[in-house]
């Protein structure tokens, strides 16, 4: 996973939900920050109650939590017995 931009996504062409979207996949707590931060790029310069921003903020949120706490694959009681993985310590 890169920073690097598609240059199909560079083009003049007007960012969309759909663009956010695109970039928001299947993100997973290793590639989080590196997702957050195209996010970031590529709504930065639309305006505040632009579609595909508030979008893009809220996806902001989402991705700078995920990378920094993980996530746990599990809803079972069962996984209070057990130690959480050092990705789900927050020691920020």
């Amino acid at each position: 996973m890169s920073e690097a931009e598609d240059p199909a996504r560079l083009a003049s062409h007007d960012v969309t939900v759909e663009d956010v979207r695109q970039l928001m996949g299947a993100s997973t707590p290793h590639f989080a920050l590196q997702l957050r931060n195209r996010i970031a790029n590529l709504i930065r310069d639309l305006p505040p109650d632009h579609p595909a921003r508030i979008v893009g903020e809220r996806e902001i949120e989402r991705l700078t939590k995920l990378g920094y706490t993980g996530e746990t694959r599990t809803d079972s009681d069962e996984a209070d017995d057990l130690d959480p993985l050092p990705s789900l310590l927050d020691e920020r």
